[in-house]
């Protein structure tokens, strides 16, 4: 699929820049999309993606994925191959106070996506799905097989709905669809919000952190480059439809985090201890055999290193 033309959504967030940049490496035509939101300070997503924009096989399209008809511009311009769904609005707790917007955003975009995959004969649907669709589930670590009974965010409600849309798409439709679900990602271009980032900048500048509950509740830490290279992978593999942890099955407690965190930099930090979010999971743990089985994949960078080369980045930006 080396010519192949991929249209890439949430081109400019943390996951999707990392993967433009590794497709373009590998030679595919890629098509970003991305609506350049104020859910973070925008001039992040510039920055993120600025390196590869002179790109002679990267395009850029300025679009929000709820608009239909410019997306259908987009699709009727460009020969697409596969598409790669990563847009999204993310994070569990603002999804709390803004469950209507995550609905639209991450079902109703998705299913935008869906329907013009078939209309112009797309060949493959990847989907950016989250460890969050298993919600408080005791089955651990966390299968393929769950039912997924026991989401409680509306963040994973929102990216479990969509899952069902996708695989629908597949029955009706017969769009080849893989559902890649992803375990707390970290690295360089994280997203501000995320718990490795703040904490992370906190501890390298000295500052206090919060922490949310007793420090007890884990999460399967997974590196932004481990991400990108399962996504490769799952381009490159024949299925009809798949769902697919990603994930580096090594969960750690949130106080052995922080202390990694210390290890790592040099520094101590002071730590507020505040009660528990509504939403948050008390664990995550992916079960990435299928992943191993099928893709041949399996993570390659533990927390000690992925965290070394976090902050390596930080001081270079």
């Amino acid at each position: 699929m080396s010519k192949s033309k991929i249209l890439v959504t949430g081109a400019a967030g943390f996951i999707g820049s990392n993967l433009v940049e590794k497709l373009l490496l590998r030679k595919y035509d890629v098509i970003g999309v991305d609506n350049f939101n104020d859910y973070y300070d925008p001039k992040i997503k510039e920055e993120n993606i600025i390196s590869v924009l002179k790109k002679h096989n990267f395009k850029l399209y300025r679009e929000d994925i709820l608009n239909l008809n410019k997306l259908e511009r987009i699709f009727r311009n460009e020969k697409i191959d596969v598409i790669v769904h990563l847009a999204a609005r993310a994070g569990v707790r603002p999804s709390i106070n803004k469950p209507k917007l995550y609905a639209k955003v991450n079902v109703l975009g998705t299913v935008n996506l869906l329907k013009l995959s078939v209309d112009y004969k797309v060949k493959r649907f990847i989907f950016g799905s989250s460890s969050s669709v298993y919600g408080n589930s005791k089955q651990l670590p966390f299968s393929e097989s769950d039912p997924c009974d026991q989401i409680i965010s509306p963040y994973g409600a929102s990216k479990r709905s969509a899952e069902f849309f996708v695989e629908s798409f597949h029955k009706s439709f017969d769009l080849n669809c893989t559902i890649l679900r992803f375990f707390t990602v970290y690295g360089p271009r994280s997203r501000p919000d995320m718990a490795p980032a703040i904490f992370t900048k906190k501890i390298f500048n000295g500052e206090t952190i919060q922490q949310y509950g007793d420090g007890l509740s884990s999460r399967d830490y997974t590196f932004v480059d481990d991400i990108t290279n399962g996504i490769v992978l799952s381009l490159e593999k024949e299925s009809g439809f798949e769902v697919i942890n990603l994930g580096n099955n090594h969960p750690i407690v949130i106080s052995d985090f922080i202390k990694m965190i210390e290890y790592v930099t040099g520094k101590k930090t002071k730590i507020i201890k505040l009660s528990k979010c509504a939403g948050d999971m008390e664990n995550t743990w992916a079960d990435i055999k299928k992943a191993n089985r099928l893709l041949g994949w399996k993570p390659e960078t533990d927390l000690k290193e992925g965290l070394k080369r976090y902050i390596l980045w930080l001081r270079a930006n």
